[in-house]
């Protein structure tokens, strides 16, 4: 990794490490996301192969008995917990920090978890999906924060891709287990290895620091530099990006360390949630992210993360559960394949063409389920989920840090991820629903497709470019406020 200049910097193995661990988070929420896909017959008593034993593993029930609708309540309550997690993350990570917010976050990560697999009615196992999902929807804001603040500045887009490539490697890992334990009580292990994971995150955080740009917001100039020499390594050069660092009132111990403070931009404090949705400054950041989440949602992909194996069986009764196994690998194989794009062609162009490819996908897997052609709905299937890792998967969880300040960063996190998980809420819950209202036969594909073409015109009006720009300032084209 070394070049002939020592003093540049470069991808160290620690950074690697920080990016790791921090993005266990994210693979935690796509690991809940899908985990009831596979084995939703199974856990519902509804799969005959049980074998009619009353009991399982520790003498739990071998399943709960569900009926659709309580199950699809226990499936939904976790989108409910994502979205108190998201609501309450960002002011934590602002005002404590990022990584006292990851160290709660993986509580839950250990506490949910262990409620699922030892649940031996719905309530508990509610409970435990509630808990996770709040574990999930904190992760899913900190985690992206913390990513882009440590990551190099030329590679944050490459970097940020990762919060969405933990995702599916999450959604694949579930998928795949679930193929092979949806039988007996060994439903229970896909549900408890998350717990195993979640305490393996929390061991690892034991070596994480606290978020350089975080440091030198909060008047820890020298500390923040130290963190930041240390990821970078001993002989790279931090000059630069210390020079972007909004910091102010530095002790004199540490002024020495900082720019001269006549450069230094007057601090501000955090601002809350409800400052910067009120605030015209924030504001049409807000609104972009907000928009792009909605639309990472409203497209339809959990249609397919969380449904594909009910949606598909009608036409492929045998393949259905290992053809969704075969969707998630796509999507992991397309998110890493294309994670170096945000930073080539631009964020938005990325955007663009996924939700293009995303709604073109649409009607193509409508006519596909419609007709009864099985080849063309799986090939649609492949093509929805590939458009989607090429901007509408990773890009959304990258523009928050980009589009606004670090003061704001974790009121805009928070309400990016508040919009993403009451659309998750509004798929998940509803899916089935307006799938039967229109009669079944893939017809539903007809709606993602208006949104795509809707969502996409909000896209290409109301979101800036944020490739290439300093600081936020830049991308609206704007002199920091803070400065007159």
């Amino acid at each position: 990794m070394a070049t002939g200049d020592s003093s540049r910097s470069q991808v160290t193995p620690y950074l690697i490490y920080l990016v790791f661990i921090v993005t266990l988070g994210p693979l935690q929420f796509g690991y809940h996301l899908a985990e009831l896909n596979a084995p939703q017959a199974v856990v519902t008593c509804e799969k005959k192969s049980i074998h009619g034993s009353s009991a399982g593993l520790n003498g739990l029930p071998q399943c709960i008995p569900m009926n659709p609708s309580q199950f699809g309540l226990v499936s939904s309550i976790y989108t409910l917990g994502g979205l108190l997690g998201a609501l309450l993350a960002g002011p934590v990570s602002t005002k404590y920090g990022r990584r006292i917010a990851l160290l709660t976050t993986t509580v839950f990560f250990v506490l949910g978890p262990v409620a699922e697999t030892l649940a031996p009615a719905i309530p508990i196992l509610a409970l435990g999906r509630f808990l996770s999902g709040i574990g999930s929807g904190a992760a899913i804001v900190v985690g992206p924060i913390y990513v882009s603040e440590i990551a190099l500045p030329e590679s944050r887009g490459f970097f940020g891709a990762f919060t969405q490539v933990m995702t599916n490697v999450g959604i694949l890992l579930t998928q795949g287990l679930g193929y092979f334990w949806s039988h007996d009580s060994f439903w229970r292990l896909i549900l408890g290895l998350a717990g195993i994971i979640g305490a393996l995150e929390l061991l690892g955080l034991v070596m994480v620091p606290e978020s350089p740009t975080w440091l030198a917001e909060h008047h820890s100039v020298s500390q923040a530099r130290r963190v930041l020499q240390r990821i970078r390594g001993k002989d790279a050069d931090i000059e630069a990006e210390t020079q972007t660092w909004r910091t102010s009132g530095a002790p004199e111990e540490e002024s020495l360390l900082a720019p001269a403070a006549g450069d230094l931009p007057s601090k501000q404090e955090p601002v809350t949630i409800m400052q910067a949705i009120r605030d015209p400054f924030y504001r049409p950041a807000i609104i972009a992210v907000v928009g792009v989440m909605i639309a990472q949602q409203l497209t339809g992909i959990n249609s397919i993360i969380m449904y594909s194996v009910s949606l598909l069986q009608t036409i492929l009764p045998t393949t259905a559960a290992l053809l969704t196994v075969l969707i998630s690998a796509i999507n992991l194989v397309m998110t890493l394949a294309c994670s170096p794009l945000p930073d080539r062609i631009g964020r938005k162009t990325c955007l663009l063409l996924s939700i293009g490819g995303m709604g073109t996908s649409s009607i193509l897997l409508a006519l596909g389920i419609y007709f009864n052609q099985k080849i063309a709905s799986a090939i649609a299937a492949l093509l929805f989920v590939a458009c989607f890792a090429v901007g509408l998967g990773p890009v959304p969880f990258i523009l928050a840090s980009e589009l606004v300040g670090p003061e704001a960063v974790g009121a805009a996190q928070s309400w990016a991820l508040a919009a993403n998980w009451t659309a998750t809420f509004v798929v998940a819950q509803f899916f089935p629903v307006l799938n039967d209202a229109l009669g079944g036969r893939g017809k539903v594909y007809w709606v993602f497709a208006a949104m795509a073409g809707l969502l996409g015109t909000f896209i290409y009006r109301w979101v800036p470019e944020t490739k290439g720009k300093a600081n936020a300032d830049e991308v609206w084209g704007r002199v920091d406020r803070r400065q007159d």
